[in-house]
């Protein structure tokens, strides 16, 4: 029996998101093995440093792609925010999965339960390691103070819960999900208060047709195009972890619905619009380009280009407006005191 090997991280919902992954790949091909290899990232071991701090745009990333490479592992499962918009040479996003609960939420410390982050005290502190969370709300809610808090969920919880510190913790909706813990979440934070866009994505080497036909049955052709705009939207920006951008995607009526924004580190300067495209979105897979151009690091042979183009164009577009608005100033002096602090 033929035995793919799946990369992953070690943490826990890393287990999880991949075992979903290669749930849905066992059903669809039973004569098949699949084997889990987990490792320990860059981003795994630093722990004391904040992410935007690092200055290595694969953190979470290149030990597991430095496996695909060596034919270690031929596949692997990743939280499409961990993958930088450009990819190493070499490699593709073969499959982006159905994109879940795509929000963030805020979970409170125990004796704040039943509270929001409007209704928590002058001056409390809430933990978040994104500097995409702490610019959006420090602009909305100006009486808390936000800092950086490092470690997978479990870690992050306990600290929130054993250690007086944090009044709050920001985490996306969907991990909490995944890990059953849906009962923490205290408040959902919509996309006018903090802008997330998550999914689960497949990377595997460019040139492995094989691995690439078996993966491409997961594409999810709404969240595949979704993804392309907002990849789009943040490669043209050059939005890593060290600078406040972010992105969120609505669908509706045949139209894509792109709203992108900058901001200062503590949220005060802000930029953001909005622009849509019509797009046609299969109900079904349907045949795409018949050779291999990615677009954005991702590749979808059985979705049609022309969609596919479409969304590049929007996020394109998008960044485009905010960079003739003045967005790169924003960024320019937001990259300068994330390096300087």
């Amino acid at each position: 029996m033929r035995v793919i090997r799946v990369g992953t991280r070690k943490s826990q919902l890393a287990r999880i998101q991949t075992d979903s992954v290669v749930a849905m790949l066992r059903a669809l091909y039973p004569g098949l093995q699949f084997e889990i290899v987990a490792m320990s990232t860059t981003g795994d071991k630093i722990l004391d440093t904040a992410l935007s701090k690092i200055g290595e745009k694969s953190l979470f990333t290149k030990e597991l792609e430095h496996a695909l490479e060596k034919n270690e592992v031929d596949l692997i499962v990743h939280s499409l925010k961990d993958l930088p918009t450009v990819l190493p040479p070499g490699f593709t996003v073969g499959a982006i999965c159905k994109r879940e609960n795509p929000y963030d939420a805020v979970v409170f410390h125990p004796k704040f339960v039943g509270k929001t982050l409007e209704t928590l005290p002058e001056r409390s502190i809430v933990g978040t390691s994104s500097l995409r969370r702490v610019a959006q709300l420090q602009r909305r809610y100006p009486h808390l103070e936000f800092k950086s808090i490092r470690g997978n969920l479990n870690t992050r919880l306990r600290k929130l819960d054993e250690q007086q510190e944090f009044s709050a913790i920001v985490l996306a909706v969907a991990g909490l999900q995944r890990m059953g813990w849906q009962n923490r979440v205290g408040q959902i934070l919509h996309p006018e208060e903090c802008m997330y866009a998550g999914a689960l994505g497949v990377e595997v080497r460019a040139k492995d047709q094989d691995i690439l036909d078996l993966v491409s049955v997961l594409h999810d052709p709404e969240t595949l195009l979704r993804c392309i705009a907002e990849r789009a939207f943040l490669r043209h920006l050059e939005g890593g972890c060290s600078v406040p951008v972010a992105v969120h995607t609505v669908v509706k009526d045949g139209q894509l619905y792109l709203t992108g924004g900058v901001w200062s580190l503590d949220g005060s300067d802000s930029m953001q619009e909005t622009m849509q495209a019509t797009i046609h979105i299969p109900a079904q897979h349907e045949d795409g380009p018949e050779d291999d151009p990615q677009l954005v690091g991702i590749t979808a042979r059985n979705i049609p280009r022309g969609a596919q183009l479409a969304a590049e164009n929007l996020g394109i577009s998008l960044a485009a407006l905010l960079l003739n608005k003045g967005a790169k100033n924003i960024l320019d002096v937001a990259r300068q005191l994330n390096d300087a602090h």
